[in-house]
């Protein structure tokens, strides 16, 4: 097959004592993504896309919750792997195409930068990665401040 899409989905709730870590850069805000590593929901995102254009499952799988090796790792350092399973299937990637669901903290500034380091992750070219960020308008578990989500799309090449 010379061509596959997948498309990956991640959420987490906001808490106090943590950083927020958002497309592999730190945030800043009074509140961070709760979970088991940094909680960066974009990564996350685009490695369950990656990992489902290859048909290889989900994030979870690869990077289990209950394994303490993992515990606060960089999800930088989860990409890249995932990324080291595209190539070895002898797979490039197309484009990462990604859309952050968030009230809060306005990301238009951080976007660019966002972009620029998913790519380096990547080591594709920034015009392959697009970050896009948008509200709730007050609906649901995003609306209320309660959390945040991405959704990403891939495309691979063969």
């Amino acid at each position: 097959m010379p061509q596959k899409i997948g498309i990956g989905y991640d959420a987490h709730r906001l808490v106090k004592g943590r950083k927020l870590f958002l497309g592999g850069m730190e945030i800043p805000h009074d509140k961070g993504l709760d979970g088991h590593s940094d909680a960066d929901v974009v990564l996350h995102a685009i490695c369950d896309a990656l990992l489902g254009a290859l048909g290889k499952g989900d994030i979870g799988e690869y990077f289990p919750n209950t394994d303490p090796k993992y515990k606060n790792i960089s999800s930088l350092t989860l990409l890249e792997k995932v990324n080291n399973l595209v190539q070895g299937e002898g797979y490039s990637i197309g484009n990462v195409d990604v859309v952050i669901l968030a009230e809060e903290p306005n990301l238009k500034k951080y976007k660019p930068q966002m972009r620029f380091k998913v790519a380096f992750a990547l080591a594709i070219e920034e015009s392959l990665v697009n970050i896009k960020a948008t509200t709730q308008e007050g609906l649901g578990f995003i609306g209320r401040r309660e959390g945040l989500a991405a959704y990403a799309v891939v495309l691979l090449n063969k």
